[in-house]
């Protein structure tokens, strides 16, 4: 390695550093403010190193590493989403008893996880960033750790992290001894296998699919997401809805952009099928939830799902599809768990249902974010869920899966039942005796006031948007 190959490295070295950073002055002076503010400077710093990373594009540094356009989007896009985190979590954290400053200390190295995956070009770098930002998010999950929920969440989340990257080393094990490499842009395609390897190497495909599943929360690798959502502190959920699962489907496409998989075959059909009771069960299991994270935690299942249809459909309008209703999903979740997190203390989680009767008498900016954000979930207009989600059927139509895109409008209409069911509880009046005593919080707030004048342009104005990921996906993997 030269030193002109460290610079397309700039974002995750800064990453590093600052982490380091944080903990050594958390070591001799612990100050809230202090750590918050290291925080943010160095994500911003990795953020202004990108220009200068991607001067030179694309470039590998290492057989495991490449940075290209499609990298340099989605690591500006999860270091933007970890800033605004950050924002969320500094009101929340100043409530909670104890030590706060290791907090800032692994969201950075959880976003440096998140980085490495976009950067993968190799089944050894694959694995670091996922562990790495697994294990930092065991962590996060647990951070406040006097209540029950919170430890029982962090558990299975470790538990079934580890199941899952058991079945991604075993699939990475069978590929390799069946390919030759572990760089995913020297991986042979099925069909120039010999007959008798092709059923391996399905297999092997197979466990990569289920290792990656349970990291996007996909049908039938869920279960963890509602109870992870729900015992999870507010801040820490809305990064685990974004960021973790924002990076984890980034390297899930630059993966399979090399792994092909045929329509038809078996790893095709055995998608589609997780595909279709992703969109259909995380729909129907959110109408029968009176929590607001969990009903959130289910709808995240069935926007896994959507991807999913532009992901088999391929075509020229796939990745960019995928990319544009992700970036949307992000800004929408960010929104979402947002105003839960400004409302939620460490000891008591704004999440019943009921809680949220007469939101728009007490707190009338944070109901009117909520509405926002569940408009653009439920893709209404004027937000740009609505855009995002026409991209992906136009996909779907593009290669004629009439099958997925019937559950997909199928998911999408039961959706609007739940979406909207938080919207009218939010605008219900509610007796002045039950009302909540709602915190002001200011630290956040302003941020999630540009991610709603946002989501509303892209809405009635995506061309910018469009352009910049169209040229991130044109001719990546």
């Amino acid at each position: 390695m030269t030193v002109q190959d460290l610079v397309p490295l700039l974002p995750l070295l800064v990453l590093a550093a600052s982490t380091v950073t944080v903990m050594l002055v958390t070591a001799f002076h612990r100050n809230h403010r202090l750590t918050f503010a290291l925080a943010l400077i160095g994500l911003a710093l990795a953020l202004g190193t990108l220009p200068f990373a991607s001067r030179t594009l694309p470039r590998a540094v290492t057989p495991m590493l490449i940075m290209d356009e499609f990298a340099v989007f989605y690591i500006a896009l999860i270091i933007l989403t970890s800033l605004v985190v950050v924002l969320l979590s500094f009101s929340y954290m100043d409530k909670v008893t104890g030590n706060k400053d290791e907090y800032y200390m692994l969201v950075l190295l959880a976003t440096l996880g998140a980085c490495t995956l976009i950067l993968s070009n190799h089944f050894i770098a694959f694995f670091l960033g996922l562990e790495t930002l697994s294990i930092a998010l065991f962590t996060m999950i647990s951070y406040t750790r006097f209540q029950r929920e919170r430890i029982e969440a962090a558990i299975k989340y470790l538990v079934l992290a580890a199941a899952a990257s058991a079945f991604l080393l075993f699939g990475m094990a069978v590929i390799y001894t069946l390919a030759g490499t572990m760089q995913f842009n020297r991986m042979p395609f099925l069909g120039e296998l010999p007959a008798e390897e092709q059923v391996l190497f399905t297999i092997g495909m197979a466990m990569l699919i289920v290792g990656i599943g349970f990291k996007l929360g996909l049908v039938p690798f869920h279960m963890w997401v509602p109870d992870v959502y729900d015992g999870a502190p507010a801040p820490v959920t809305a990064f685990v809805a974004t960021v973790s699962k924002g990076s984890v489907f980034a390297l899930f496409l630059r993966l399979f952009a090399h792994l092909s998989i045929d329509v038809g075959s078996s790893i095709w059909n055995v998608m589609a099928l997780i595909a279709i009771a992703s969109m259909l069960a995380g729909n129907i299991l959110a109408l029968a939830q009176n929590n607001v994270k969990r009903i959130l935690a289910y709808s995240s299942i069935a926007h896994f799902g959507y991807l999913l249809v532009a992901f088999l459909a391929g075509g020229s309008l796939a990745a960019f599809a995928m990319t544009f209703y992700l970036v949307v999903y992000i800004i929408t979740s960010l929104m979402a768990f947002g105003v839960i997190a400004l409302l939620s203390t460490p000891k008591m989680e704004f999440e019943d249902l009921e809680k949220y009767r007469g939101l728009f008498r007490q707190r009338r900016g944070y109901a009117v974010l909520l509405t926002l954000a569940l408009l653009s979930l439920a893709s209404l207009p004027p937000t740009g869920g609505l855009v995002g989600k026409i991209f992906l059927a136009a996909a779907g139509v593009e290669s004629s899966l009439w099958l997925l895109l019937a559950a997909l409008v199928i998911g999408s209409v039961i959706g609007l039942f739940y979406y909207l069911r938080i919207v009218i509880t939010m605008f219900r009046q509610s007796d002045a005796s039950e009302e909540n005593i709602l915190p002001i919080r200011r630290s956040g707030y302003l941020a999630l006031i540009a991610l709603s004048v946002i989501l509303v342009i892209l809405g009635v104005y995506p061309a910018p948007l469009i352009q910049l990921i169209q040229r991130a996906v044109t001719g990546f993997g």
